[in-house]
């Protein structure tokens, strides 16, 4: 059993006990368990993966309007309970808010519709930032890198 807890050493007592089940030993699984604390051995846990080490690098922004904006959205419900969404867009270094599109539903679709106007009005950003929570609203691509190649 030892032989078999060293080649496989993320393998527990009931893994092993089905291993030497099939190479012809009789012994029932209590008595594999008793040995297994005997022998003292243990299910070898594997080392976690390295993180980097340091902060992340701020991305430097020069500090003139549409040098960058923001996309975040905000959600909150009605007295009736039905769920609304709001889509804010805001210029990062005046912190104006250029644009906060409410709708029960917002998909990429509405942010490729909608950018256009304010970009219109305001003109072309340097780069448009957003969390991570856009999720299945870009479900059509990067839908405000592929609203800004188009303008």
């Amino acid at each position: 059993m030892r032989e078999l807890a060293n080649e496989r050493r993320r393998f527990g007592y009931r893994r092993l006990h089905i291993l030497l089940r099939r190479e012809g030993e009789p012994s029932g699984i209590n008595r594999v368990y008793r040995l297994y604390r005997e022998e003292g051995l243990g299910v070898h846990k594997r080392r976690t993966r390295r993180r980097a080490v340091g902060t992340p690098a701020p991305i430097l922004v020069e500090a003139r309007p549409n040098a960058r904006w923001s996309l975040d959205f905000v959600h909150d419900q009605f007295a009736c309970g039905r769920r609304f969404r709001v889509l804010n867009i805001a210029d990062n270094v005046t912190r104006e808010c250029l644009a906060a599109i409410p709708d029960t539903s917002l998909f990429g679709h509405r942010m490729v519709r909608e950018l256009p106007d304010i970009i219109g009005g305001r003109g072309k950003p340097g780069m448009i930032v957003s969390d991570n929570v856009l999720g299945r609203e870009a479900a059509a691509g990067n839908s405000q890198q592929v609203s800004l190649r188009r303008w």
